[in-house]
């Protein structure tokens, strides 16, 4: 068997920035030239080379075959997104075949297999899948979850029934490109339906405005293709500006780090995000493992997004790593969400992490002061000024306009605009307003036109890179452990050591000392059984939780007087 070789770095073509009317015709014109997706192996050997013009023709041919199962044009297609070539295939001939890929996510690794086959029923169901594709290692999940669902066709892409002459689709700008479960709950999950003029006008903001790419650009990727930061950013942009692209499992990072940078090395790669944890696993593993061979000097864009910027763990990486060329200059903060497709704002290239240090105190009544004490001062990344063809506001509780420095909620339009919620209409309207405007749920000021993010809005947790939503939280525990009715659990982060912290309180009614540690014991084990996650649970008196005017449970509220030490004398 001949070892694969990978697709080269530049194309004999002239690089076109994403000037396509979709996705389709941005892989016809890819297809020209050398480059494609390069896909390696948890142990990071690399697997498969795929050029775009060998994706284009298998495609093709893989489009006509998923019709032939009686799917038509418009239906949804749910993918298990391992990172292997197969997904690659998949997502394309949905492409070609007018069908919407709608991306799901893999097992968790310490997760239940009765859970996750559970998970991913509900999401086909959210989503009106017809059909389910997964990877070869999950044909018996694959077949487990079809028994769940209403499916017209289940399996790996093998069992695809041959074409039957079926006529490809035209494929249009506003016909729906794929659908991207949000950082929702897994309970009502919540598809973002993304058309191929939205997704295409964020790869130009990406490719063209917001990293400039150069016809010598590689880019290197651990990120899941569930996610909007690894379809997106490492999978469809590339593509679209006709870049080669290494996709390492994020298995193979999880365990092993440093393959991350290692595949940089040798592949020459300059492209690469993480949210921070992942500099942060690599600063901590290169204190015990040899560097040396390492050379990062090619890295130019070394990407932050997918959660809120640390700065303490990114210093960290830089000082470790500059003696094997990299340079905190190549620093590059960003702001995004799949309802905005990806990107919204991007730093300027070269310019590093700025960094704007506020006091504590202030921050908490909506106030961004500049202060030097260290003791009472946190540090926020500016993540750069909205992204050409795109706008940002910061708004008050009224909806009004704030000045520069102005904390409020953070609202957005462009062109790059998910198109709806799909089958939620009332969700896409309490979001999307009639005039294009987003309410993106996110805290943040603007200064010197540079959008900085304080908070979330919303009660998403984002840990590790995870996006945990508290309700799932709250709910396994209430329905797990007994005793606990609803409204007496409430799930919420906090600043932590070095990362965020998940804390949940808990309404507890008596009881003596030892009947209550077991209850946290319990509901601790429930969580990271379920969830995999630690958390911090605590126990409150009866009625400690407090409520919003309609009567339901205010995380935002909680969280405030747990920090408060509202909570620290209550049992």
């Amino acid at each position: 068997m001949m070892t694969p070789q990978i697709t080269p770095t530049a194309s004999s073509r002239t690089v076109r920035f994403a000037d396509f009317p979709t996705l389709t015709a941005a892989l016809d014109f890819a297809a020209t030239g050398e480059t494609g997706v390069n896909l390696y192996s948890l142990r990071g050997e690399l697997v498969e080379a795929l050029p775009y013009a060998k994706l284009r023709e298998q495609a093709l041919d893989l489009a006509r075959r998923l019709l032939a199962t009686g799917a038509r044009p418009g239906d949804s297609v749910g993918l298990i997104a391992d990172t292997d070539a197969d997904f690659v295939r998949a997502f394309f001939a949905c492409q070609y075949a007018g069908l919407v890929p709608a991306p799901l996510p893999l097992p968790a690794p310490l997760g239940g297999r009765e859970a996750y086959v559970e998970q991913i029923a509900r999401m086909l169901g959210s989503a009106h899948a017809r059909l389910l594709i997964g990877p070869n290692g999950m044909k018996d999940w694959v077949a487990e979850i079809a028994a769940r669902t209403a499916l017209d066709f289940a399996g790996v892409l093998a069992d695809l029934p041959e074409a039957a002459g079926h006529a490809l689709p035209e494929v249009t700008p506003d016909n729906t490109c794929y659908l991207q479960f949000s950082s929702g709950s897994t309970r009502f999950p919540t598809g973002v339906l993304v058309t191929h003029r939205a997704l295409m006008a964020n790869a130009v903001a990406i490719t063209r405005d917001g990293l400039k790419v150069l016809p010598t650009d590689r880019a290197v990727s651990w990120l899941p293709l569930y996610h909007d930061m690894g379809l997106i950013g490492f999978l469809l942009s590339p593509m679209t500006s006709q870049m080669s692209v290494d996709l390492l499992p994020t298995g193979a990072f999880v365990r092993r780090p440093l393959l991350w940078l290692d595949l940089i090395t040798k592949n020459g790669g300059t492209i690469s995000y993480s949210p921070t944890f992942g500099f942060e696993l690599c600063a901590r593993r290169a204190e015990v493992a040899s560097i040396e061979h390492l050379d990062l000097k090619n890295w130019r864009s070394a990407g932050l997004g997918g959660d809120m910027i640390r700065t303490g763990p990114l210093k960290a990486f830089s000082e470790r790593f500059a003696a094997v060329g990299f340079s905190d200059t190549a620093y590059v903060a960003s702001y995004g969400m799949a309802e905005a497709t990806l990107a919204l704002s991007m730093a300027p290239l070269g310019g590093g992490l700025k960094v704007e240090r506020l006091d504590v105190e202030r921050l908490e009544q909506h106030e961004a002061v500049v202060t030097d004490d260290a003791d009472r001062s946190r540090d926020f990344a500016r993540n750069g000024p909205a992204l050409p063809g795109h706008e940002l506001e910061v708004r008050d509780e009224n909806g009004a306009v704030l000045p520069e420095r102005g904390i409020g909620r953070i609202y957005a339009r462009g062109p790059s605009l998910m198109r709806e919620y799909f089958e939620q209409p009332e969700e896409t309207a309490r979001v999307l307003s009639a005039d294009g405007w987003l309410d993106t749920g996110d805290l943040g000021f603007l200064i010197d036109g540079e959008i900085v993010i304080t908070g979330r809005g919303k009660d998403l947790i984002i840990l590790n890179g995870r996006n945990i939503w508290p309700q799932d939280l709250e709910w396994t525990a209430e329905a797990e452990v007994e005793g606990l009715r609803s409204g007496d659990v409430a799930a919420f982060s906090v600043p932590g050591d070095g990362e965020e912290a998940v804390v949940v309180l808990v309404q507890a009614r008596g009881g003596d000392s030892g009947t209550r540690t077991a209850l946290v014991e319990k509901i601790t084990g429930v969580l990271r059984l379920r969830h995999q996650v630690e958390t911090q649970v605590q126990l409150v008196g009866a009625h400690a939780l407090p409520q919003t005017s309609s009567g339901k449970l205010s995380r935002s509220k909680a969280r405030a007087a747990y920090l408060a030490g509202a909570y620290a004398e209550r049992v």
